[in-house]
């Protein structure tokens, strides 16, 4: 081996050992090195801990330290910051369980031989200490992070399963974490645990940064946890534990899938619970799930898929369907008209074809299906035949009903000028019941501005069933920005602040793409009624708002003015702008392509002034 540098404060150096040019010497060195870390006191340990958590970042399918024992000596420092606490005090040792927590995950997280290998150097037991919060939520993070890359595997899944309480664990700190990270750093600004903050920002940044951070790995704990016991949902003798109601009922709400992409959610989890029959009984018995599922399948993010799986499944399970279908029907019948959508091909295909078959199925009691439901499925069921009769008509007779369609649209153009909205809602109707079934692009146009008179109309049910039409028949899906708009304020009427925060997000994604002058961001500039629905909807859906509103409250950022809990001012949402008054739009454009998107009503006041005074400022779209 090469000498050790003069300037290398420490013998036997872990960066030294690495500058071994000789093979074999540096691989007999680093198994010595494995061998002895743990039983060493020595000072500057956390230095080469930090380096082996950079490589295992970096390389994690690097096999080298695998076969020198890096498990194992990662399982060791653990216990040996579990068991000697005046070790772990000293120098800089409080990181090392963080670390070689993190080290055991990273190099877990792709190959199954690698877990294999860490099932066998005993990682299992040392983690599930961490898991039970012997440490603290840091290390908790980390833990469960690594149990669950280690549970994804068939052959190594039984091993994290024989630990019976991690289940259990997992279900816990899901459902607790953003309460233990808000409670336990995020407020306690001056009693925060100074190696957490430079964990949390790597030494690199105030108050501000660390509470931002903080955020964020709450949500990763929270996402990591759910990731865990989805691992456990895929085996039906698990979900009795799981399909818990008081856990249930809070899935819909865990969105830790935002911040790590690879994580099923609280959404993703419950779709891996509706696979299985023992887990839909649970799912169907919590109607606030299922009212959650038809919100999130109605929504254009990722999860959409997600839950029209959920919903499908329920509704095609003979034995509960009559518990969902009265919630579930009208959002699938509003999604029918989808076409591809993710994976799913012909989706809104599969989608008539599962309402016709539970609608038939309506001849016993275990299978009834309300009058009212079963009209809107057959109605559903109509616009399907009216599209076979469609296809043999002549060109001539179909370009006749496009342009009666044209005529009554203009006739609701010409109602909604004059400030008749319900009349206007009327002609759209009518004009929808004329337009053939394949111009979808008329038809996007349509209920898009029937939507808008229904949100006027304080009537935002019907206003998001409408906009979800034409997202679903526009092309591509979802990516209709007025409609999207518009779905987006009548969430807001509903107080469904996440949803109405995707589709303004969404809406604002589409305007910076646009090529119509009326919606594209001019200058980069976020438009002011859409930055302030999306302000007023990430205080409503902010990540600790439950924990912050339980502990009496605090500033979400200093000096930002956002107070949360029982004293929060929401006065600065209580008036419309003065330049969304004087852009007040009253003539209706024809062209279907060119509407002039005014400042669309985003707040409390001005939902409840919709008719009385601002119902003008709605925009006309595509009229």
């Amino acid at each position: 081996m090469d000498k050790i540098p003069p300037d290398c404060p420490y013998p036997g150096c872990f960066f030294c050992v690495m500058k071994e040019g000789n093979p074999s010497k540096r691989r007999t060195s680093i198994l010595k090195f494995f061998r002895e870390l743990p039983s060493q006191d020595d000072d500057g340990q956390v230095l080469p801990i930090s380096g082996l958590w950079n490589t295992a970042m970096a390389h994690p399918n690097d096999p080298e330290f695998i076969n020198l024992g890096i498990f194992e000596c990662m399982a060791a420092l653990i216990w040996k910051g579990l068991k000697n606490r005046r070790w772990l005090s000293h120098d800089q040792n409080i990181y090392i369980p963080y670390y070689a927590a993190h080290i055991i995950g990273s190099y877990t997280m792709n190959m199954e031989e690698f877990a294999e290998r860490a099932i066998h150097a005993g990682v299992i037991p040392p983690l599930v200490e961490l898991l039970r919060g012997r440490l603290t939520w840091v290390e908790q993070r980390v833990a469960v992070r690594a149990l669950g890359h280690l549970a994804t595997y068939s052959s190594t899944f039984p091993a994290v399963a024989s630990h019976g309480e991690v289940l259990e664990l997992a279900i816990q700190l899901a459902s607790s974490s953003l309460e233990i990270v808000y409670s336990h750093f995020y407020q306690s600004v001056d009693r925060r645990i100074s190696y957490h903050c430079d964990l949390l920002t790597r030494g690199m940044g105030g108050v501000e940064m660390e509470s931002r951070k903080a955020e964020e790995w709450a949500s990763q704990l929270q996402c990591w946890s759910l990731q865990l016991i989805n691992c456990f949902a895929f085996k039906p003798e698990f979900l009795f534990d799981i399909c818990k109601p008081e856990f249930l009922v809070k899935l819909p709400g865990m969105w830790g899938g935002l911040v790590n992409e690879n994580s099923p959610a609280g959404i993703g989890l419950l779709r891996t619970i509706c696979q299985h029959k023992l887990g839909r009984g649970p799912v169907a018995n919590c109607p606030g799930i299922i009212e959650a599922l038809c919100n999130i399948a109605r929504s254009s993010d990722d999860w959409q898929c997600m839950a029209i799986d959920c919903l499908l499944w329920l509704l095609q399970d003979q034995s509960i369907s009559n518990k969902v279908i009265d919630k579930a029907a009208p959002a699938l019948t509003d999604l029918s008209e989808i076409s591809t959508l993710g994976d799913h091909k012909r989706l809104g295909d599969t989608i008539v074809s599962v309402l016709q078959e539970r609608c038939q199925a309506q001849g016993t009691a275990r299978n009834y299906v309300s009058s009212r439901t079963k009209e809107q499925i057959d109605e559903l069921l109509g616009s399907r035949q009216r599209l076979k009769w469609e296809k043999s008509m002549p060109k001539e007779d179909l370009q006749i009903k496009q342009a009666a369609a044209l005529v009554v649209k203009l006739e609701g153009n010409s109602l909604f000028s004059s400030g008749d909205i319900s009349g206007a809602a009327l002609k759209y109707s009518e004009a929808l019941a004329l337009c053939p079934m394949k111009s979808k692009k008329e038809r996007v146009v349509l209920y898009s501005n029937r939507a808008q008179c229904h949100l006027l109309l304080q009537q935002p049910l019907a206003a998001i069933s409408d906009a979800t039409r034409a997202l679903c028949l526009h092309n591509p899906p979802n990516r209709h920005a007025k409609s999207l708009w518009r779905r987006a304020q009548a969430y807001d009427m509903l107080g469904l602040a996440k949803e109405s925060l995707l589709d303004a997000i969404l809406f604002i994604n589409e305007c910076s793409q646009s090529t119509d002058p009326d919606l594209s961001l001019r200058h980069n500039k976020v438009p002011d009624y859409a930055e302030r629905l999306v302000k007023k909807q990430m205080r409503a859906a902010w990540l600790f708002r439950e924990a912050a509103v339980k502990h009496g409250g605090i500033h979400m950022e200093e000096g930002a003015g956002d107070t949360y809990g029982p004293e929060a001012d929401d006065s600065e949402w209580e008036t419309a702008s003065e330049s969304d008054i004087e852009n007040d739009g009253r003539e209706a454009d024809d062209d279907e392509e060119n509407d002039n998107i005014r400042k669309d009503m985003y707040d409390k006041s001005t939902t409840k002034d919709l008719v009385h005074g601002y119902n003008m400022l709605l925009a006309e779209d595509e009229r």
